[in-house]
């Protein structure tokens, strides 16, 4: 019997899988991204059209995991320190987008569909909610999840993950139904969610770092993936179990872990389970949509998504000009947040529940919020031109950097950079430089050099430059200009490219023992060194020995360097400083 069981579920699945796979090669095809290629492969093979595969509800409830595991890997890539940064944005944006967008879609639908204030506001509130499930992986996939951009995009998501307490509050604090008054009071479930972000906090650091520490010694592979899946599926256990947000616990889980050197393997382990997941979330969210439902109410339905839509991407435009956004950007990010998200299935549930609104209100607007994830890719493709920001010239109207088939892309054209770009000219390699002072453009031209115009530690820009194609990504800038999380975004929107990068000193080095570059070269480490040599030579020391000299230095300095990096501090390992006295007895202890 149960064998006979697992063959239906193996049928069942293999004409949602088989759709899935036809439908997001399809619409990726045309530039329409995967998730709307999931929800019309959903919505093809479900009840609905040729009735394939049924019970959407139990599939949509498995597949919140990959909401879940999404949020984990952002943790992951959020130390605590970059999470602080964005407060603002978070608890000043996020909030204010919550707020302003349920009061503007409440009131819509208090006046265009006739609904009482207590059901408009069950129904407001919910599609203020952004789905984070289709925005991060368009972010991700775009490479701008940890641009500006991007973070505020993703500080948006956090807060409205965050305000599902609250919400939940109101809908109970509005509720009709006796059995509510059971329930936690508001105040609780604050109380609990504080509890249970300080435990999760605590668990990572005293318990979940030595147990990868000790898996790791262990050299257990299987078992980081099995460590991984039970850290999310534990922390959003115990969430759920509160009432609270089971997302919010992996997010925070990820967090604690995002400093860990175990990171990058939990990314790699947990991602494949990720993508699957969250697919067969989408695959479930069409299957429930409601045709029926569209049908007996076209102009309704279709009316009301577009006034969510547009009332949404008002708002945050809106928004956005008042947090100093450029229009381009602010609109960018008023259409990537237009749509209602799967957090609004769960509260139009909890409205159910507490008679606020009929089932077929919530079989409606549950349709109305997947209509409105359906845009999201078209609206962002049919946009995009007119969303672009202007090819980058300076005030002088130089020109910007595009597209030449470029072997390595040089960012930076002053002394150091000159030397790198013409020495990789010489070897036959094709070359693009940036560089945003005008000055040194003007003199590079006077001696035959092509240079464009740019900040060429923007993602964008060096995407126009073609980096996307390019081997080679060489910063050549003065200064620390560039922090391991802004190398690590250029190394995740070109993972082709090497990228190589000049430092100032090494506490710049300290600072960046995190970003995945290719090499990191000191500003003048070399060439004190060949001065070193020189001075050496002019007062007679033999050649022999300066060879030596060098060779000790460059031991020792590297030794200290490794240690003051683990360490995060400039003062470790004086001892290993090199000296005179310490050359003399390393010697005397040479055989």
């Amino acid at each position: 019997m149960e064998a006979h069981g697992g063959i239906g579920v193996v049928r069942e699945y293999a004409p949602l899988f088989g759709a899935a796979l036809v439908f997001v090669l399809l619409f990726r095809r045309f530039g329409l991204g995967a998730t709307l290629g999931y929800l019309v492969a959903g919505a093809v093979v479900g009840p609905q059209v040729l009735g394939l595969v049924g019970d959407a509800e139990s599939k949509l409830g498995f597949a919140e995991l990959g909401i879940t595991l999404l949020l984990f890997l952002v943790g992951l890539e959020l130390s605590p320190a970059r999470l602080w940064r964005l407060r603002q944005d978070i608890f000043g944006l996020g909030v204010a987008q919550v707020v302003l967008c349920g009061l503007a879609v409440t009131a819509v639908i208090w006046g265009g569909a006739g609904f009482s204030i207590a059901a408009a506001l069950a129904l407001g509130l919910p599609l203020a909610l952004s789905s984070t499930a289709q925005v991060l992986p368009m972010l991700q996939s775009a490479g701008r999840l940890r641009t500006p951009f991007g973070e505020r995009a993703f500080s948006i998501l956090l807060l409205q993950d965050l305000s599902l307490v609250p919400l939940i509050t109101i809908i109970a604090a509005l509720s009709r139904n006796p059995a509510d008054a059971a329930g936690p009071p508001g105040w609780l479930l604050g109380v609990y969610t504080v509890a249970a972000i300080v435990g999760l906090v605590l668990a990572g650091r005293f318990l979940l770092r030595p147990l990868f520490r000790l898996i790791g010694v262990l050299g257990e592979r299987e078992m980081f993936v099995f460590a991984g899946l039970f850290t999310v599926i534990a922390s959003a256990a115990l969430m759920d179990a509160l009432g609270l947000s089971t997302a919010l616990g992996a997010f925070i889980a990820g967090v604690m872990l995002a400093d860990s050197p175990y990171r990058h393997e939990l990314e790699a382990d947990v991602e494949p389970f990720r993508s699957i997941l969250l697919g067969l979330f989408f695959l479930a969210v069409g299957m429930m949509l409601d045709l029926g439902a569209i049908a007996e109410r076209p102009v309704f339905v279709i009316g009301m998504a577009l006034a969510l839509i547009a009332t949404k991407a008002a708002v945050i435009f809106g928004l956005g000009l008042l947090f100093k956004m450029g229009w381009r950007q602010a609109l960018a990010l008023g259409l990537l947040l237009s749509q209602g998200g799967e957090f609004g299935f769960v509260l139009f549930a909890q409205a159910q529940n507490a008679f606020l609104i009929a089932p077929e209100a919530a079989s409606i607007f549950g349709a109305i919020i997947t209509l409105s994830m359906a845009t999201t890719p078209f609206l962002m493709v049919l946009t995009s031109r007119f969303r672009a920001e202007p090819e980058a010239r300076s005030p002088e109207g130089l020109e910007g950097p595009r597209h030449d088939g470029a072997s390595a892309i040089v960012v930076g054209y002053g002394r150091f950079g000159q030397t790198v770009a013409q020495m990789l000219i010489g070897q036959g390699l094709s070359v693009t430089i940036i560089d945003r002072n005008p000055q040194t453009i003007e003199i590079a031209g006077d001696f035959g050099m092509k240079v464009y115009y740019g900040d060429g530690t923007r993602l964008d820009l060096l995407r126009l430059a073609g980096a996307a194609d390019a081997q080679l990504v060489l910063f050549c800038l003065d200064g620390d200009q560039l922090d391991a999380e802004a190398l690590d975004a250029v190394r995740h929107a070109f993972p082709h490219a090497a990228v190589l990068l000049r430092v100032y000193d090494r506490r710049s080095l300290m600072a960046l023992k995190d970003a995945s570059v290719a090499a990191t070269v000191r500003e003048v480490y070399e060439s004190a060194i060949e001065m070193a040599r020189l001075a050496m030579r002019n007062v007679g020391v033999d050649e022999g020995e300066i060879e030596d000299t060098e060779a000790e230095y460059r031991r020792l300095d590297a030794k200290r360097l490794g240690l003051q990096v683990a360490e995060g501090d400039i003062y470790a390992a004086r001892g290993a400083m090199f000296s005179q006295a310490r050359q003399k007895a390393e010697r005397e202890k040479a055989p």
